[in-house]
């Protein structure tokens, strides 16, 4: 999952499993991780009170990864922890752990998203925002 060592968790959230999320073998389909993974992320950033500007300065994401480890079935709660990893000058990592409650609290997913800030405007690069950066290096 990267760097481990370099991650700090920065926020939790609960999402729930719902049966339209399920897929013909009988279980979540794997496009749904990348849902559950970006709930997460704009979960995150609204705890941060990061605003979604479309025509100012926003995050957007460059790279995104999920690997799976244990099928889902409806019903479930997924508790999701994210951590912040590599930041640099416009850009951080961030890295997910997916548990399922339905599972007794086993790992059944990990994730990574690279996040960009940039001005919409130019549609280029700029410093994340020092308020952002102190709440990832917590």
């Amino acid at each position: 999952m990267g760097q481990q060592d370099d991650r700090q968790l920065i926020y939790r959230c609960d999402i729930p499993v719902r049966w339209g999320d399920m897929d013909a073998y009988g279980h979540v389909n794997n496009a749904m991780y990348m849902r559950y993974l970006e709930e997460a992320r704009v979960q995150l950033l609204d705890s941060m009170n990061v605003g979604l500007d479309p025509n100012g300065l926003a995050p957007v994401v460059v790279d995104i990864g999920c690997s799976f480890i244990r099928p889902v079935v409806y019903p479930d709660l997924l508790s999701i922890q994210c951590y912040s990893g590599d930041l640099g000058r416009s850009s951080f990592m961030t890295y997910y752990e997916v548990f399922s409650q339905q599972q007794g609290g086993v790992m059944v997913s990990t994730g990574h998203a690279k996040v960009v800030w940039i001005d919409h405007q130019t549609q280029k690069s700029v410093p994340v925002p020092d308020n952002v950066r102190s709440l990832l290096r917590l």
